[in-house]
């Protein structure tokens, strides 16, 4: 479901520069992107709001779930002068209705989608410890961080097939990986090694139908999630969008950070 708004579009004005080239990214890199649609779940706030916009400047349409339309809305007015359109969505990842609503939406408005940012995610809490743990609470957690993230793919997956086309990014996290792997934030670290185990098996399935994907930590940011100290949004996000503008010769089923592999 959309806002019933027209999607926000920029353009430059006559003879000014556009935001890809103030900001170095060549024109041809834009006109490449200009026709690629990209679905951006938890993308509202934070890294999802910063995703969409860097992609919106590279030229590509955008999608922002959000599972409070009336924040998504808000949060456009965030957004400057960009080539890229951007279109607030209802989505919340662990209600299926959202999901059905969206791809009938997708179906029929845009009969494709190119860009899949699994975004949304909660529960990071340095208190949680397995040993005792609610693990309702991190039941619910699993909900959104692993469960939200195959319901969403699955439902779009068939969009992609049929255009032999398609990057999904899986945001993961460092604490994650099996191979540093420590304590605290239990039912956190074990959702997004769920979710890197998912993205392998997707990867493996995906061979050679033209998907990439890849799982994508942004580092420690300063989101409302990471709190003081962490590195700047941007610069978080600039690795999630490198995932979604993979080349065609690209890799997948990885695990990096600032475009360089993690150990799993």
């Amino acid at each position: 479901m959309s806002t019933g708004k027209k999607p926000r579009t920029s353009r430059a004005k006559d003879g000014a520069a556009t935001a890809p080239e103030a900001a170095g990214i060549p024109f041809d890199h834009v006109a490449r992107n200009r026709r690629r649609l990209a679905l951006i779940t938890g993308g509202n706030r934070g890294l999802g709001l910063e995703s969409a916009r860097q992609l919106a400047q590279a030229g590509v349409d955008v999608l922002l779930g959000s599972r409070d339309l009336e924040k998504g809305t808000a949060a456009l007015t965030q957004l400057g002068r960009l080539p890229g359109t951007v279109e607030v969505v209802q989505l919340d990842v662990t209600n299926a209705a959202d999901i059905a609503s969206l791809v009938v939406k997708l179906e029929r408005d845009y009969g494709r989608l190119d860009i899949l940012i699994n975004n949304a995610g909660l529960g990071y809490d340095e208190t949680e410890y397995a040993q005792n743990a609610d693990v309702e609470r991190v039941r619910r957690d699993f909900d959104t961080n692993f469960f939200g993230v195959w319901r969403v793919t699955e439902a779009v997956l068939p969009l992609m097939r049929k255009r032999c086309y398609g990057r999904i990014v899986n945001v993961s996290s460092g604490c994650a990986s099996l191979a540093t792997m420590g304590c605290a934030a239990a039912g956190y670290r074990t959702a997004k090694s769920a979710l890197n185990a998912l993205t392998r098996i997707l990867a493996s399935e995906l061979t050679g139908t033209g998907i990439l994907v890849n799982s994508i930590c942004p580092g420690w940011v300063a989101t409302d999630m990471g709190g003081e100290g962490g590195r700047p949004i941007p610069e978080g996000a600039a690795g999630i969008v490198w995932g979604a503008l993979l080349a065609d010769n690209g890799p997948t089923g990885g695990f990096f950070r600032d475009r360089a592999p993690l150990p799993w």
